[in-house]
């Protein structure tokens, strides 16, 4: 499964050229099989959020998440900020990865960790600038893995997720090379720019919603171009090494 232990890992984690791939904002059971049957790694459902695309009820996470087949993680993404919040939401619906999309208060980690024993903790920092370094830094040693988003978490009403916008991937990359756990890319990828991420972040995983859904759907001419496009960079990558 995509959940690499950072504690046993840390020490040999180096760039991929064959990034997993989870897809994001999965809507339904049919939606979650598409994704996987096209080679996807995890797929991401999403609780109820400020803002942003994707939510599904509850139940529906749930029934969802007990469907998907060993081998493939299945990520809550989640905006709560309190501990027991969050352990009631896994406890709930049966997740194997929590992504955390937004801030925990100190000590928030450990206690996640002492009541989900086996649950992989996916941070979410979303990259604003030098400062989004300099939390990644900070919480990488907390967690399973840090992903990097587009949102901003100061606005009135917070962008947590699914805006669609890229970021600057000079910093994606600066945090992908200062942190010891794996590293996952979001924020405005599609089958036309996956290509050039990849090559500028060498992240372990990207993560895609709004890039392959048409009218909300996750359309699956743009989700084949999406593997596409990643297994073509592994291709060419291969080809200039040798």
């Amino acid at each position: 499964m995509m959940q690499p232990d950072s504690r046993k890992v840390s020490e040999e984690m180096e760039p991929t050229e064959k990034p997993r791939v989870k897809i994001c904002c999965i809507q339904s059971i049919a939606e979650a099989w598409m994704a996987i049957e096209h080679g996807a790694a995890a797929v991401g459902l999403v609780s109820v959020m400020p803002s942003g695309p994707g939510p599904i009820p509850e139940e529906l996470i749930a029934e969802i998440a007990a469907k998907i087949p060993p081998g493939v993680s299945s990520f809550l993404l989640t905006c709560q900020q309190n501990a027991e919040a969050i352990i009631d939401q896994q406890r709930r619906l049966r997740v194997n990865t929590i992504q955390i999309c937004d801030r925990l208060p100190a000590g928030s980690y450990q206690r996640l960790r002492e009541a989900l024993p086996g649950v992989s903790l996916v941070q979410v920092i979303h990259v604003t600038g030098q400062e989004s370094v300099d939390e990644a830094i900070a919480i990488a040693p907390e967690v399973d893995a840090i992903l990097l988003d587009s949102g901003n978490q100061s606005l009135a009403i917070k962008e947590l997720g699914g805006t669609g916008r890229t970021h600057d991937w000079r910093l994606s990359r600066a945090i992908r090379e200062a942190i010891d756990v794996p590293l996952f890319l979001a924020g405005g990828l599609k089958p036309e720019n996956v290509a050039e991420a990849i090559r500028e972040v060498r992240p372990f995983g990207v993560d895609v919603c709004s890039g392959l859904r048409i009218e909300g759907r996750l359309d699956p001419r743009k989700l084949a171009a999406f593997f596409k496009a990643t297994d073509e960079h592994r291709r060419t990558r291969t080809e200039q090494i040798k």
